[in-house]
């Protein structure tokens, strides 16, 4: 059955769908980035509440910026903007489908059509997943870099931007102008910090063109830091047979794990739907469960994706299931990582560590090794990077981490222990290859990389841990190497 409005009720019995008329939903809510994560994670929250008859003014507009946005949109639309969920449980599969999205921006050159969306005064939250490596940051620092030259273009042309930022920048100088009011800038990604560093770019921005409404934005606009977690692989041949085979015919739907969270600060300059009646958590504490989750679970993915990428196994579920890797997963992170992270309310660091160790081993979820991996320049230095520093300033183990990033570099060589190859896998591969493989020789090479690593090229400890492993691995492969960490 196509899925569009006029088929949900003819779905089979075993698909939920909304109960809720679509055709009375307002906008609420742009969404900048419609990926899979988003519409398993935030799109279903709000899907959830307007299930309970709550939210009818807050529904969602997706929008984009990039060229996959426009092939995403016309997909969307061809089916009224639904998407079937499909939940991977071992125990079994369920499918439900959302209807919380209820529009999305033409993509076009300029963003005027993206604009001209967010000055609507009904629109009050404009929320972003963009990745990791879509904020215009430094890599050492995570700081704005308003050097790059989609920022620099933004700059010069404030009414024809290129970025999402130069789109909320140039929408709050209409509202503000208009006496609209602002709406709240919401970062939904994996980032520590996410809102500070959402509110530093699109102020920074604005400072660039205009620098009083830079302190507008800093006096009106609110951007609540938030803590995000689900895990939804990407979509593929096996996906659009599994929707076929629970009777969708659905262009791009979406599995996902059963487990998500989502801790949200507070802070909303001009409203929001109550998530918290469905499962959401508002909580002043952010930082501490964001914490938790990137260094435990993104910082995890990263020690589980890297070697088994070198020794060629394909998910991360398999992964899981190696005699070592595992293991080397749960000494790191109960040893190296746990230590240095605060207890939750409900959750403490050794019972996180138990509970991603489920979901990573999750058989029904086919999360692949290579989307796990991919932007590890992004990953790593988000989610491990800092918690070596922290940890190097205070002379606490640092074995395991330092095998990590040693196993990061290893994989970065392009070539698996079998002889394969290992295709192009981020947006600086080319630079990631030339020194990995130049670091075979001379390991500080890699250290040298200073916009990821920054001092921590400097610390004798690191650097020596460093070297030992990564010239280990090599001579010896990465079971070997691994089995010598856990005897430590």
């Amino acid at each position: 059955m196509k899925l569009r409005n006029t088929t949900i009720q003819n779905l089979p019995d075993s698909v939920l769908v909304p109960t809720y008329d679509r055709s009375a939903l307002t906008p609420g809510i742009v969404h900048i980035g419609v990926g899979n994560f988003h519409r398993a994670h935030q799109a279903w929250y709000l899907h959830r509440l307007m299930q309970e008859g709550k939210a009818q003014d807050w529904a969602i507009i997706g929008a984009g910026v990039r060229d996959y946005d426009s092939a995403q949109r016309s997909k969307l639309e061809a089916q009224d903007y639904l998407t079937t969920l499909i939940e991977l449980d071992p125990s079994g599969t369920s499918a439900e489908v959302v209807g919380s999205m209820i529009d999305y921006v033409p993509i076009e050159d300029g963003n005027q059509p993206l604009i001209q969306q967010m000055t609507d005064p009904r629109i009050r939250i404009v929320s972003l997943t963009v990745t990791e490596g879509g904020y215009y940051l430094d890599p050492a620092d995570k700081r704005f870099a308003p050097t790059h030259p989609d920022i620099a273009f933004d700059a010069q042309n404030p009414t024809t931007p290129k970025t999402a930022f130069g789109a909320i920048v140039a929408a709050l100088k209409a509202r503000r102008d208009a006496g609209s009011g602002p709406f709240t800038c919401m970062s939904c990604d994996n980032l520590p910090g996410n809102g500070r560093i959402l509110k530093e770019v699109v102020i920074g921005l604005a400072n660039l063109s205009d620098p009083v409404l830079a302190r507008w934005i800093e006096s009106n606009v609110s951007f609540p830091n938030s803590m995000v977690d689900c895990i939804v692989p990407a979509t593929g041949p096996n996906e659009l047979e599994l929707v076929q085979q629970l009777g969708v015919d659905d262009m791009v739907p979406v599995t996902h794990e059963n487990f998500r969270q989502w801790v949200i600060e507070d802070a909303f300059c001009a409203g929001r739907p109550s998530w918290e009646d469905v499962g959401a958590t508002i909580s002043d504490r952010v930082h501490d469960f964001e914490a938790m989750k990137l260094q435990l679970l993104n910082g995890g993915h990263q020690i589980v994706a890297n070697p088994a990428e070198i020794v060629g196994i394909s998910t991360i579920s398999e992964a899981m299931e190696h005699r070592l890797i595992k293991r080397l997963f749960r000494k790191i992170a109960l040893d190296e990582i746990a230590p240095h992270i605060e207890t939750v309310p409900g959750c403490t660091p050794e019972q996180y560590v138990d509970l991603v160790d489920v979901r990573f081993s999750n058989p029904a979820i086919v999360d692949t090794v290579r989307r796990v991996a991919f932007d590890g320049s992004s990953r790593h230095t988000g989610a491990l990077l800092p918690l070596i520093r922290l940890a190097a300033s205070q002379n606490a183990p640092i074995d395991g981490l330092a095998l990590s990033q040693a196993l990061w570099a290893r994989m970065c060589t392009g070539t698996r222990e079998n002889g394969s190859s290992i295709e192009p896998n981020d947006p600086v591969w080319a630079q990631l290859t030339t020194v990995a493989n130049e670091a075979r020789q001379n390991p500080q090479a890699w250290l040298e990389q200073r916009e990821f690593y920054g001092s921590l090229a400097d610390d004798p400890n690191f650097r020596a841990k460093f070297a030992l492993w990564l010239k280990q691995l090599h001579l010896e492969g990465v079971e070997a190497t691994i089995v010598t960490y856990l005897n430590t």
